[in-house]
């Protein structure tokens, strides 16, 4: 058996992609010097890799047993490449995944740090929602992934990181802004602007505020943090969002964090894939979070 390094950039670039025409591009490499890598990677192995479904590829429990192996065997390939290119430096490229507080308010400010810390330049950062996160970590599209909650998955490995605080807020004009001491009770019958499912600010909102309500109601369902602000700011409704996130909209006046009587944290969170290769360059990134102390 002689496999080649080109067919399992192959295999990766179509595992990720599940399109010949999608991972040709991304190669740089013509749909049937695709479709022949792969036939011939397959071949070697005497298994099939995808399933064929009316012109499209599904990755098949064959596939996935390779996955890990095939990325592993590529970024060490990529180590070797980069060894002597930066002598005492540590190389290559780092694909970082961030929910959208986290990639919008924590991510910037950590990437500056270790920037200057290690002098490593060559990162890429993909924000999302938790879901979105988490499949392509399963993919092994990103090396790392940063979120808002915590990740119950079989092939995840998680990492409580730092702490946050979860408020209300409400435009400066709401009858809610008017209390001096507003409970928990005088959230009953609200209109709540959320994240989409999905989200790891949605999930803490049902399962640690919504579930002490008897009644609210979805005014709006947003795809960003910052549509959630810029809806409470319009007085569209109220919401439970990240103090980080709100701390510029609420010193411009924009926002009103309510005074509860109770604290709401909870836990940022670091993911990675327990097969996934750790480099050296991952293995810094991984221990320069963990005693990361904030912005």
């Amino acid at each position: 058996m002689n496999i080649a390094l080109r067919q399992l950039r192959v295999f990766v670039a179509v595992a990720q992609e599940l399109s010949i025409t999608t991972a040709a591009n991304k190669l740089c490499l013509s749909k049937p010097a695709i479709s022949m890598a792969l036939s011939e990677l397959e071949k070697q192995l005497g298994q099939q890799l995808f399933d064929r479904h009316n012109n499209r590829l599904l990755i098949n429990e064959q596939g996935r047993r390779l996955l890990p192996l095939a990325d592993e065997l590529l970024a060490r390939t990529r180590d070797i490449e980069h060894l002597f290119n930066q002598q005492g430096a540590i190389t290559g490229k780092l694909n970082i995944g961030a929910s959208d507080t986290l990639g919008n308010q924590v991510a910037p400010f950590l990437l500056r740090d270790f920037r200057d810390t290690s002098g490593h330049r060559e990162q890429a950062l993909y924000i999302s929602n938790t879901a979105k996160i988490c499949q392509k970590l399963c993919e092994f599209e990103l090396d790392i992934g940063m979120v808002e909650g915590r990740v119950q998955h079989d092939e995840l490995h998680s990492i409580p990181w730092l702490g946050d605080e979860m408020v209300v807020a409400c435009h400066p004009q709401h009858p809610l802004a008017q209390l001096s001491a507003p409970t928990l009770a005088d959230l009953e019958q609200q209109h709540w602007l959320l994240r989409e499912p999905g989200s790891g600010t949605r999930e803490y909102f049902l399962n640690h505020l919504g579930a002490r309500l008897s009644q609210w109601q979805l005014a709006f369902e947003l795809n960003s943090t910052s549509a959630i602000i810029n809806s409470t700011a319009a007085g569209l409704g109220i919401t439970c969002l990240s103090r980080r996130a709100l701390s510029q909209a609420e010193q411009l006046e924009r926002v009103s964090i309510l005074d509860l009587p109770i604290t709401f944290t909870r836990d940022y969170w670091l993911l990675y894939h327990k097969e996934k290769y750790q480099s050296p360059l991952l293995k810094q990134f991984i221990g320069f979070c963990e005693n990361w102390s904030g912005q």
